[in-house]
């Protein structure tokens, strides 16, 4: 009998290699509670779904209708059916704590991660659900072991968090950080191509890169640097925080030998999910930051559980799926890339400026450059970018970051489908009427 149509009673962490590699056509995924909430109206009737824009920020998310928030691209905004969700795990969990986290946890915890290698395309054997991407990139940097002179590769634009690691990392063991600048504004992704290409050596012990580096904005050419990398001997691990539902993922195909995303951003999950991707090749090196029942059960098993926790924001994961299925993945990304054209084309027009880099090479977020009564009466840096998103939030209740990168400062804006082009008029006529 096959593992998935077996009774495990207690389901322990030796089962778990066995049903995550069990073949779809064997597979039977465990029964959801009953009363989770699911989105068969939309699928029944597509008219039924609320238009994008503030109809649907009213339906299904809890943001604050008075408040103009363009900065979805910090930490997400939960679709507020997967919050529902999260917490009537909760409740299903307390209701008979032994028979969910002795019986049903590792099965559950199995049939979400199977569901989401699906949409990311990968073998749900190389993917393992984490905290976050934080917690994703330690784990890989920490289980490799660098030494004395090694050299860890990474780009001036590597997100603050990661640098730090890094930092660490060499402090306490003698390796090497090489980090490469890239200049802006960008007219080509050639430029960051040509310069992994000029200055990643043979040797390196592992080249770092975001997908969408988190204050420029802009989608790296992430095939073309991992392809650059192995020919030169050099594992990848790519820092994907910002495409989890922003761009679409083939992970297999992709190839890098350590891929990890962040659920609660544009995939609207909870707080408190993500995944890493690990390469077979690498599975056995690449540990768990904490040691629980799973160690030395196998690469799945090691990972799935970490110790009595809340796990329902992994569980969540279903009714996000669910949503994003139902709606239409392909129908979310198109109108968060298409609004973004829109909006960046309106403030250029109302502020005569230019972007960060062209929107060919953005997704869902873009830099667009604040007018010259802003950008040229102030230092550019930090301070001055710090002083003006406070004046935004504070007088007219907009929420959007403001940059300083390459002495310009620069508005990062972001779009999702509770926005509409009326948000950004907004901040062009806010940012005009500001005095600095």
């Amino acid at each position: 009998m096959s593992a998935a149509k077996r009774d495990f009673g207690s389901f322990h962490s030796s089962n778990v290699e066995e049903l995550i590699s069990v073949s779809e056509v064997d597979y039977v995924p465990p029964e959801l509670p009953a009363d989770l909430p699911n989105f068969t109206n939309y699928r029944a009737d597509p008219t039924s779904l609320p238009s994008f824009g503030l109809e649907m920020k009213k339906r299904h998310f809890l943001l604050e209708e008075e408040c103009t928030f363009l900065n979805h691209g910090a930490f997400g905004a939960v679709l507020k059916e997967a919050l529902t969700a999260s917490q009537k795990w909760q409740i299903h969990i307390e209701r008979q704590p032994l028979r969910f986290f002795d019986r049903e946890s590792l099965p559950q915890l199995v049939h979400v991660v199977r569901r989401l290698a699906k949409f990311v395309g990968c073998n749900p054997t190389k993917l393992v659900l984490v905290p976050n991407v934080t917690t994703a990139i330690n784990c890989v940097v920490k289980s490799l072991n660098f030494k004395q002179g090694d050299v860890i590769y990474c780009l001036n634009v590597t997100y603050g968090a990661v640098k730090k690691l890094l930092s660490h990392v060499a402090e306490t063991t003698g390796a090497v950080i090489q980090t490469e600048r890239i200049t802006f504004p960008l007219v080509s992704k050639e430029q960051i191509v040509e310069t992994v290409k000029k200055s990643l050596k043979a040797g390196t012990r592992l080249a770092v890169f975001d997908h969408v580096p988190s204050n420029t904005a802009y989608i790296q050419p992430i095939k073309e640097l991992i392809d650059i990398c192995h020919g030169r001997g050099v594992p990848v691990l790519i820092d994907g925080a910002h495409t989890l539902g922003a761009l679409p993922l083939a992970l297999d195909a992709l190839g890098a030998d350590f891929y990890t995303s962040n659920a609660h951003k544009w995939f609207c999950n909870p707080k408190g999910c993500g995944f890493l991707h690990v390469g077979r090749e690498w599975r056995d090196a690449v540990r768990p930051l904490v040691v629980s029942h799973g160690w030395g059960s196998g690469f799945s098993s090691e990972f799935m559980w970490s110790g009595l926790r809340d796990y329902s924001p992994f569980l969540a994961l279903h009714t996000v799926l669910d949503f994003w299925e139902a709606v239409g993945v392909d129908k979310i990304r198109q109108y968060n890339h298409q609004l973004l054209c829109s909006a960046a084309q309106l403030l250029m027009e109302e502020w005569n400026t230019g972007l960060l880099a062209p929107l060919e090479m953005c997704g869902s977020m873009a830099l667009v450059q604040l007018p010259p009564h802003i950008a040229e009466s102030k230092t550019k840096n930090y301070n001055a970018a710090e002083l003006i998103q406070n004046k935004l939030y504070h007088e007219f209740n907009i929420e959007v970051p403001i940059k300083a990168v390459d002495g310009k400062l620069y508005v990062r804006i972001s779009t999702h489908i509770y926005n509409e082009l009326a948000e950004y008029q907004q901040l062009a006529t806010a940012i005009k009427s500001i005095q600095t």
